[in-house]
């Protein structure tokens, strides 16, 4: 065989495995995020034709969080915290909507005291899905109902089994975010909204 055959050959092979070993890596790493970020990955791809784009937007939203100030809790936060939920939880009975807009407003306020930033409600979303997958969907359906609860011209106002689900989505949210994250938790369940 001749000399330049065998390293043209020889370059082949080798831009082949550098560029199975390029694509197996990429591909282990969008496992790898999807597989963290599951909802929020399911949910950005809904929003991107380019599998590639969505990555892309996660990966920016991790970066995002990095350069945030999360801290933990101190006990006394919660324990105050935790007692004015529980006062929004007896207020469900009497108040449901009412109840629901102070569940909205304290995961507001715990992810404020936590360090993040609560201005907009899809930033902060997207913000909280980094840390917390599991919940951030549940979050989304909860907030649509306080915000129908809230509009005085919306005659169609959310159910009282809709209510109750959103308060129970509010506390798997407010739960998760109680527990530093600084240690692997799973997300806390929702405790029973009792009609």
């Amino acid at each position: 065989m001749d000399t330049r055959l065998m390293i043209v050959l020889g370059i082949a092979s080798l831009v082949v495995i550098g560029v199975t070993i390029w694509l197996s890596r990429r591909q282990q790493r969008t496992n790898a995020l999807g597989e963290q970020l599951s909802p929020a990955h399911d949910r950005a791809r809904q929003g991107h034709a380019d599998p590639h784009g969505a990555e892309r937007e996660l990966k920016e939203r991790q970066r995002r969080v990095e350069q945030l100030q999360i801290r933990a809790l101190t006990s006394d936060e919660r324990d105050g915290l935790t007692e004015r939920w529980r006062s929004a939880q007896v207020q469900f009975v009497d108040d449901p909507a009412g109840a629901t807009r102070a569940a909205d407003a304290l995961v507001a306020e715990v992810m404020q005291l936590r360090g993040y930033p609560v201005g907009d409600f899809e930033q902060r979303a997207a913000d909280v899905s980094v840390d917390h997958p599991r919940v951030v969907e549940h979050v989304r359906a909860a907030h649509a109902i306080a915000r129908r609860n809230a509009r005085r011209d919306d005659h169609s106002n959310a159910s009282s089994e809709g209510r109750r689900q959103s308060f129970v989505d509010f506390r798997a949210l407010f739960d998760d975010l109680l527990v530093d994250d600084s240690r692997e938790v799973e997300a806390l369940a929702p405790r029973e909204i009792r009609r």
